[in-house]
Formats: structure tokens, C-alpha cells, sequence
């Protein structure tokens, strides 16, 4: 009972607090824009996610990161499984066989796999610390991460599985790695996204880039939800309708409007000043994570804290990004505010280890 209370003392306590808050601003946002639904189950389910998030966030706060990221072995071996399962005996759902129907909620795995990911490659350069620059290392850690990554594309998931690979190249960067490899890795980028092109995207996904690229393509089609997004964003103005008010969202012209498209549905209830205060938050939470990464007590909590600042980074800016027209649309949820149980599970239990691993060090410092 002592070793807790005392572990409790070094909570970094702005981390905690950007954390609450944004789970508060989202759970505010998301009751506004679901206001016209006849039903609150959606608001409701959200609540029951967060509940468990919370719970899952301390818990891991004061749960050993060394021994989570040793356990992590079966944890990945076990979501590879479920991706395997879910290509061969999962239903299509909204064009994908993206979630495992368990009853009383739907399991997204490709959300867990991103944490996962940052786990075992933590762990893995840990490891092999020294050795980052070697050929066996880097493709050891490339194949961890496209395994999963393949697995997901063909669910089809191009947006998680970018994000995925995106983890990968974020955390060899923070390694001590030399400039010819990251010319190779350039290259070799290059010539996957040719590949990937051609072999592997669904058309609707070569329609979403060119639709990006030329909204006119298809203003009523694929590009609709574009333009209803921007219009969104646009009249928000400088403080907004109002909770509630929101035309975009209440009458149901933008569609995804609490899952893809949340910002732009917020922007237009809390305008452009809420928005830019929801932005700020978001990115102090990043600033708090950037410090915990830089005061780490070792590499493996570095590494681990620096991929989960660049998972939640990585959303934020994508999901922002498609809601003003600067992105494709990729279906990539924005942390805390987008509706869905698995993306806050993973984004409050990511936090929970950047916790515990601001814990330890001040523990160890102080």
C-alpha cells in the first residue's frame, strides 16, 4: 500500500490532467452531434469504453512497462490470429471485415495491433540496442510490423495499415540509425507505394487519392463527403452554432459525422476558437509525451513512449487533415472524440504505459 501511494506522488500530473479533459471534450462533443439520433445507445456505449479506458489507463499506470512489453510476445501472436480468423470467417461490415462480433460489443483488432506494434518494437530494439544499423535487425523489425500490416490491408484497412508501417519507420527513427539506410528505406518506400498501386489498392481506395487530388471528380459521390466537411468547418465561423445547433451534423448532411468526420462536426457547433483550443490540447498532450520520452529511465521506455507519441500524433494529424480537404479520406479515427470503443481503448491504455513510464523515471530520479 505504501509502494502505491508512493508511486502515486510522481503522477505527471498535466499528462493525467490533458488526458481527462480531452475524454471530457470528447464525450461532450459526441452527445451534441448524436442529439438528433432517436436513440442514445451510441452515446451510451461510448460512455461504457470510457469507463473501461480509465480503468485500463490506471491500472497500467502502476503496471511494470518492462513486464507488460515481455508479455507483449503472446499479446501479438494472439492479434495476428484474430487478423487470420477475421480474413477467412469474418462478416462484411460497412465493406470490411474489420470487426469480431462478440455480442454485447464489436472488437476491432487492427486498433490493438497499433499498440502492440509499439510494444514489441520497443522491446525488440531494446534488445538488440547496438545493433539498429544491422540488416538482420532492421528486417526482423520490418517483418513484425508488415505482418500485421499485410493482414490488415487485405481486411481492407488501408488507413490502419499506413499507420502501422508509419509506427514501424517512427520508432527505427529514433534510433540511432545511419543516413544511407534512410536513403535505402527512401527508396525502397518509393518503390512499395508503386507496387501497392498497381497490385494491391482497391479501386475505392485509388478513388478516394484521385478524388483528393480533384474533389470534381465526383462532387456528389465519392467527393461528397469532402465538401460537406469543409462547408462544415467553414461555418463554424469563430465561435461556432453552438452545442447541439449544428446544421452539418443535426440534419444529417455530413455523413460519418461522429466517426471520420467528428472534427468537422465539432468545428461547426464550437467554431474556429474551440477548435484551435481542442488542437492546443491535444498538442500538449503530445508536448508531455515528448517529455516523458526524453526522461525515460531507459531505452525500452523510450522507444515505448515515443510510438505512442507517434500513434496518436499520426491520428490526429490525418484524421484534421481529411476534415479540411489538406488529406484522403482514410477512415482513421480521431482520438478520444471519434466514436468507437476499440480506438479510445487503445489511445487510453497507450497513455496508461506513458504513465507508468513517467512514473519510474521520477521515481528512479528523485
Amino acid at each position: 500500500m505504501f509502494n502505491l501511494f508512493n508511486r502515486i506522488k510522481y503522477f505527471d500530473v498535466p499528462l493525467l490532467a490533458a488526458t481527462l479533459l480531452l475524454s471530457l471534450a470528447g464525450t461532450a462533443i459526441l452527445y451534441s452531434i448524436t442529439l438528433s439520433e432517436s436513440s442514445s445507445v451510441l452515446f451510451q456505449r461510448q460512455l461504457v469504453f470510457l469507463a473501461a479506458g480509465l480503468a485500463g489507463f490506471f491500472f497500467l499506470s502502476f503496471y511494470d512497462y518492462h513486464s507488460l512489453a515481455k508479455a507483449n510476445r503472446v499479446i501479438y501472436v494472439i492479434l495476428v490470429l484474430l487478423l487470420i480468423y477475421l480474413e477467412v470467417f469474418g462478416s462484411i461490415i460497412r465493406g470490411g471485415k474489420r470487426w469480431l462480433d462478440l455480442g454485447f460489443f464489436r472488437f476491432q483488432p487492427a486498433e490493438f495491433v497499433k499498440f502492440t506494434i509499439i510494444l514489441g518494437l520497443a522491446r525488440l530494439l531494446y534488445l538488440k540496442r547496438g545493433q539498429i544499423n544491422s540488416l538482420k535487425t532492421l528486417l526482423w523489425s520490418m517483418a513484425y510490423a508488415l505482418i500485421p500490416a499485410g493482414l490488415v490491408i487485405l481486411e481492407p484497412d488501408l488507413g490502419s495499415a499506413i499507420i502501422i508501417l508509419g509506427l514501424w519507420l517512427g520508432i527505427i527513427l529514433l534510433g540511432p540509425i545511419k543516413k544511407k539506410i534512410l536513403a535505402v528505406m527512401f527508396i525502397g518506400f518509393l518503390a512499395v507505394a508503386g507496387v501497392s498501386w498497381k497490385y494491391f489498392l482497391k479501386d475505392f481506395q485509388k478513388d478516394r487519392i484521385m478524388v483528393f487530388i480533384n474533389p470534381e471528380l465526383d462532387p456528389r459521390g465519392k467527393g461528397y463527403n469532402v465538401k460537406q466537411a469543409t462547408i462544415a468547418v467553414g461555418s463554424g465561423q469563430m465561435t461556432g452554432r453552438g452545442l447541439g445547433k449544428g446544421i452539418q451534423s443535426q440534419h444529417k448532411f455530413l455523413p460519418e459525422r461522429q466517426t471520420d468526420f467528428i472534427f468537422a462536426a465539432a468545428s461547426e457547433e464550437i467554431g474556429f476558437l474551440g477548435s484551435f483550443s481542442l488542437i492546443g490540447l491535444y498538442f500538449f498532450l503530445f508536448y508531455r509525451m515528448f517529455l516523458v520520452m526524453k526522461k525515460s529511465r531507459d531505452d525500452l521506455g523510450m522507444y515505448i513512449a515515443g510510438g505512442a507519441l507517434f500513434l496518436l500524433l499520426f491520428h490526429v494529424i490525418i484524421n484534421i487533415g481529411m476534415n479540411i480537404g489538406l488529406l484522403p479520406v482514410t477512415g482513421i479515427p480521431l482520438p478520444f472524440l471519434s466514436s468507437g470503443g476499440s480506438s479510445l481503448l487503445v489511445s487510453l491504455l497507450i497513455l496508461g504505459v506513458v504513465q507508468n513510464i513517467a512514473i519510474q523515471s521520477k521515481t528512479l530520479r528523485f
